[in-house]
């Protein structure tokens, strides 16, 4: 099982200030990075080597800092050295790389500054050693966390209704009905919220779904009514000893989670829906059509509708900014 990411966090921080003076590539280049797989839990010596021989792009003989096959590779510079031409260097060793080797990220570091490209989204990250803390969450595939991939389509208000209704359907097939099951299903629509719009620790509980239940959903209701007493439990009054995955969320007031339940019963394709709940971007539904969406969950009927009734917040605002929107 990965770290939490609480001992993840407190490893950052004393791996931060142990090379927070650290300015010799040559010297120390090699202990840094194994003391930066050590924060996520991994020795280095497992996953990845360092001085990989490859053939460059000018087909020279050139050696990559540090390789861990498929997942990422890694540039090393002395403090101030340019970390553009560093990624440049990391991109003309891969024509020496065959499919499976190549890495979907580039690290480049400088101790003191580090920069990540993810080439498979896009997307890249600067920041200094002092703020890894505040990042680590982008090197979750180290400790174990799998990247979450959402499902964006604007139709996504239509797929959550769907998906927690067919949750709604089977809870209630098996028996489990009336106060209960409306109140189960809303804080599961609560938590789902919350795991995407920053309520949360963003993905934490897809995260404990995903790390702490068996694929065959037998535990998972067990699972969810010791998070539901957690939740409604202040950060204070927990058992010292709490497992850190469930300390990490925080205390939810408003007593949503005072009640007891009966406690449900999951199996593998009912675990398999909430986790594909999970999988939707839970911030990008529109509050303007909830009501909807929450009774269409508990009515089969209404669930079939919304698809014809339902016109997108996007659409709508197509229509009616330049009718008057714009001018007011």
């Amino acid at each position: 099982m990965p770290l939490s990411w609480n001992e993840i966090k407190s490893r950052a921080l004393q791996f931060t200030q142990e090379w927070k003076d650290e300015v010799s590539e040559d010297a120390e280049a090699k202990s840094f990075w194994d003391d930066f797989f050590n924060v996520f839990g991994i020795s280095r010596r497992r996953v990845a080597s360092f001085e990989q021989q490859v053939k460059k792009i000018d087909d020279k003989q050139g050696y990559i800092d540090l390789l861990w096959k498929g997942q990422i590779l890694i540039e090393h510079k002395s403090r101030g050295k340019d970390l553009e031409k560093a990624f440049k260097q990391a991109k003309d060793y891969f024509p020496g790389l065959t499919e499976k080797e190549l890495p979907r990220y580039i690290l480049v570091s400088d101790f003191e500054r580090f920069k990540l490209y993810d080439l498979e989204d896009n997307q890249q990250y600067e920041f200094k050693l002092s703020q890894l803390v505040e990042h680590v969450h982008l090197f979750g595939f180290i400790a174990g966390y799998q990247k979450r991939t959402y499902k964006e389509q604007d139709p996504v208000n239509i797929e959550a209704a769907e998906l927690m209704g067919r949750l709604h359907d089977k809870l209630k097939d098996i028996g489990y009905e009336g106060h209960s099951l409306e109140l189960y299903l809303v804080r599961l629509v609560f938590l789902l919220f919350a795991d995407d719009t920053n309520i949360f620790e963003k993905g934490i509980f897809y995260d404990y779904l995903d790390l702490n239940t068996n694929a065959d959903g037998s535990d998972l209701a067990a699972q969810l009514a010791h998070l539901y007493e957690v939740l409604n439990t202040p950060k204070e009054k927990r058992l010292r000893n709490i497992n850190e995955s469930l300390n990490a969320f925080p205390y939810v007031n408003g007593k949503l989670f005072e009640e007891h339940l009966p406690t449900a019963a999951f199996d593998s394709q009912m675990r398999k829906t909430l986790m594909d709940c999970c999988l939707l971007d839970w911030g990008k539904i529109s509050p303007a059509i909830f009501g909807s969406l929450f009774q269409s969950v508990m009515d089969a009927k209404a669930r079939r509708n919304l698809g014809a009734h339902y016109t997108s917040e996007k659409n709508i605002l197509k229509l009616i900014k330049p009718l008057f929107l714009d001018e007011l």
